[in-house]
Formats: structure tokens, sequence, C-alpha cells
């Protein structure tokens, strides 16, 4: 196998450490905590009624085929790394570095930048007040932060616990909102609705696909942790698509929900959803107040666990990244040979969400503006990453036609490459949109007031984007060059070859998940 596809010494001796302590249902839920993000069911629902009907058609449009492509995907290549490994197999190492730090790096900039807002929001209107920007407020997202980074950083078979009740906790709360949101809407009736209350429109269109996209992506990050589960290529599989099913009706029902009972006018990005249940909990008379305070604290940490999931999943995709050569000199691709996790990488994720945080403050405007921009700047940067993984997930269908795969889309290849297509055009769309808000709707005629929309100037906003974007593209440059030596250190020992020959030609070899990458 070549040097762009071979596993680096530094990687072979990496995956000594893992500890294989994921099953089935383990990997289920550190998925639904990871990805059925509960902080943007108010931001999407702003939209209105058509925000239903979008998240209808994505989710037949965009999430079927999505799930099933990333299904076989990650039921047929189980190395540690997930989406990293892919790129690399696909197109190369170069690639694949960029496509990791993308991914990676939306995670704390979303915990640092977006979550800890919406966590010490929703603590200040429902449980005790937080004065914004004074020293409680630091404090509060400071320990949100760094709590996500620590049960990344110990054992993955302790760690887990926290994101495990994390998903457990999110089903329950939306379950319960929708509970009460009926009985609320038999007592006082709901909003007066109608079909063409949920027409969908090109402006709607363009507002919601980003979000909505960003709400549907990340059912293969379990595969980052590959190497550590007991039983991957049968397992992802069932994951995804039980997962998949959870999100779809976890952003249906709620989303419903709150179009129901709060005006339009009302929602927020922060407070939408607690609006929302701020409203049906009068249901409950005198308790409704105790009620939304035990809601509140059990939402932030359902935020905590859900950031949590994310710090544990894509942090072992950059240290594999780092460990191959892709990340600067291999200090960051060091797994700890007793907790076998990447304490070096789950450090700079709690560097880098602790300076967006607060770069974040220093921003003007309302707090819910500032949400905003935060979200869509995570938001841009983990779409951009699919630009590239959808593709490569697609391509390894054709360039290994002989791995073992147990679970395969019974559809052509020709077919399977059109699904990955359609994904494509949704995620190219969705990016121009999150980088440059309000071209398209100009292009085709729209009225777009920036200002009104976002809260702050489109210089702001531009400049906050497009900076982000150039600092990690920079630092992807610095690190992948810093990386040299380790790639030149390609593992000499030979491994299993997996089963992965390019182009259909034969091996004799079979699939396992003991080596960190591919390669010989």
């Amino acid at each position: 196998m070549d040097q762009q596809t071979a596993s680096t010494s530094l990687a072979q001796e990496q995956s000594k450490h893992l500890q294989k302590s994921l099953g089935r249902f383990d990997i289920l839920l550190l998925v639904v905590a990871a990805v059925i993000s509960v902080e943007v069911l108010g931001q999407v629902s702003g939209f209105g009624g058509e925000t239903f009907t979008w998240t209808l058609i994505l989710a037949i449009t965009f999430l079927i085929p999505y799930g099933l492509i990333f299904a076989e995907t990650g039921g047929a290549f189980t190395e540690e790394g997930g989406v990293y490994v892919w790129t690399k197999m696909a197109y190369g190492r170069a690639i694949a570095a960029i496509t990791s730090l993308f991914t990676w790096v939306t995670q704390p900039v979303w915990v640092g930048g977006a979550m800890s807002f919406v966590a010490v929001e929703t603590w200040s209107e429902y449980v005790g007040h937080v004065e914004a920007g004074g020293v409680w407020d630091y404090l509060f997202k400071l320990a949100f932060i760094w709590i996500t980074v620590t049960s990344a950083i110990i054992s993955l078979k302790r760690g887990k616990w926290l994101p495990s009740l994390g998903a457990i906790l999110k089903v329950v709360f939306l379950t319960f909102f929708i509970i009460v949101t009926l009985v609320y809407g038999l007592q006082h009736g709901f909003n007066g609705l109608d079909l063409g209350f949920f027409s969908p429109t090109l402006a709607g269109f363009l507002g919601v696909t980003p979000l909505l996209l960003f709400s549907f992506l990340g059912f293969e990050s379990g595969n980052s942790a590959a190497g550590e589960m007991k039983n991957p290529a049968k397992d992802v599989p069932i994951s995804v698509a039980r997962s998949s099913m959870i999100a779809a009706a976890s952003y249906l029902l709620p989303i419903l929900a709150i179009l129901l009972v709060v005006p339009l006018d009302q929602i927020t990005g922060i407070s939408g959803l607690f609006g929302a249940v701020a409203t049906v909990y009068s249901v409950f008379g005198p308790a409704a107040q105790a009620m939304l305070a035990v809601s509140a604290v059990v939402f932030c940490f359902i935020l905590v666990s859900q950031g949590a999931a994310w710090m544990i999943i894509s942090d072992r995709m950059q240290a594999m990244a780092a460990a191959d050569g892709s990340f600067f000199g291999g200090f960051f691709g060091r797994f700890h040979p007793k907790l076998g996790t990447p304490i070096r990488v789950n450090t700079l994720s709690g560097v880098v969400a602790t300076f967006f945080m607060f770069a974040a403050m220093q921003l003007s405007g309302t707090s819910s503006a500032l949400f905003q921009v935060v979200l869509t700047i995570a938001i841009s940067t983990f779409l951009l990453s699919y630009l590239f993984a959808i593709p490569a997930a697609v391509r390894l269908r054709s360039k290994y036609p002989l791995a073992e795969r147990p679970f395969k889309v019974p559809v052509s290849d020709a077919v399977f490459r059109l699904m990955g297509a359609i994904c494509f055009a949704w995620i190219l769309i969705g990016s121009w949109v999150a980088i440059f808000p309000g071209t398209l709707d100009m292009l085709f005629g729209l009225t777009y007031d920036f200002d009104t929309a976002w809260g702050v100037s489109q210089f702001t906003f531009e400049a906050f984007a497009l900076g982000t974007l150039c600092c990690i593209l920079a630092l992807g440059i610095v690190g992948y060059v810093r990386g040299k030596k380790v790639r030149e250190g390609v593992a000499s020992a030979e491994v299993p070859d997996a089963g992965l020959h390019s182009e259909g030609s034969p091996s004799e070899g079979s699939h396992g998940s003991g080596s960190l990458l591919p390669g010989g």
C-alpha cells in the first residue's frame, strides 16, 4: 500500500492503548447524545410552519440517503478515526487532514461559543439570575466547557456515562414536552394553523437549510471510536439506522409542538424551546415555576452531555490524524496508556473552546444574536467537512469492492453515486448559505435585511466567519507541514490488509478492526 494510505509507526504504536468498551447500546446512546441538537429547535422554529415542511423534506431527501451511505461505510471500514480514515483511503492524507480539522474544530467552537451561551441563558432565566458579562457568567461558561473536556479525558469506560445519561434524558425531556403540549392544547387550544401556514417558500428554504443539515449530520461520528467498539461491523449500521429514526422524530414532533403554542414573533434561538415549555407548563398551576426550574437544570445537563459526546468523538478522530502525521509532529497523536484517551487533543479542545467563548463575548449585540452568529460559524465548518466526507464514502464502494460489508445498500454503484450526489448538493447549498447569508436571496430577487436578520452588521458577520475559516485553514496547513517527519515513519511491520485492495483486485485478508489505520 502506498505512503498516502499506509499508517505510520506512531499510529500503529498508539493503537495498542485503545480499550474496547463500547457495545451496541453504548454506540446508540453516544450518537443520540451527540447528534440530536435540542438547542437549535427554537432557532429553526423561528421560520414558522414551513420549518416542519422543510424538516420533513430533508428527512426524506437527505437523511435517508445520507444514513444509508454511512451505515454501509461505517460497517465496512472499522478503524479508529472514522471519517479521517475513510477520506484518506479515498483521496489521500492531505484532503483527509483538512476534512478532519473542519470536523474537529466545529465542536470546541460550538461548545464554547454557542452551547455554553444557551446553557447560561436558560439557567439565568429559569433557575437563578446570572448577570450577562459578569464574573459568574464567565465562570459558568468555563465550568460548562471544562466539564465536557474532563468527560472526554477520563477512560471511555467511565466517561461514556455522561453522554449516555444525557441521551436518555434528552429523549425523556422531549417526550414529556410533547405530552404536556397536547394536554395544554386540549385545555387552551392551539395556534390556528392551516395548510397555508406550512407552505414552503424559497426564503424559508435558504434560511432553514443550514440549520437542518447541521441537525441531521453526524450519525457516522461514532466510527471515530470504532477501534474501541466491541463489534463495530455489525453494531454501527444498526446504530446509524436507529439513531437517525430517533433524530427525525426528535426534530419533527418538538418543532410542531413549538409552532402550536408559541407565537412566531416570540421564537428566538435561545428562548424558543423554553418559551414553549414555559407556556405549556402553565397546566401545572402553582407548581409551574418549580417544574420549569427542574426542566432547565435537566436541559443544561443535556447540553453538557451533548458537548461531552462530541468531545469524545471528534477528539479521537483528530488524534488519529495527528498520529498519522496530518496534524503537527505527533504531539497530539498520543493516547494515554492507561486511560486510552487522547488527553492532549482533549486539552486543546478545551483551550479552543475557551478562546472562542471569550471571542464571542467581545462581539456587540444581544445574546440571541451572538448565539445565532456563532452557531452559524460552527455550521459552516461542519458542513464544509462533508464536502469531502460524502464523496469519500461513495468512492470507497467502487475503490474497495471486495471489502466485506455486513450491511450493503441494495442498489447499484450508479444509484449509490446518485444518492451521494443528492447529499452533496444539499451540503453545498447549506455551506454557501451559512458562509454568505443573503447572497442567494438577493440573487433570486428576495428582500434581505442583514442587520435585522442577524442582529449584527454584515461586515462584522463576514469578518468573524471568514476570519475563523482562514485561521482554521492556516492551522491545517501549518499542522500538515509540521507532520512530515511522522508521515515519513510509515509502519514497516505488516498488519492485516483487511481485504482493502483497490479497483477490484482480489484480497485474501479479512476485515478486522484491530489496526488503527488501514495500511501495511
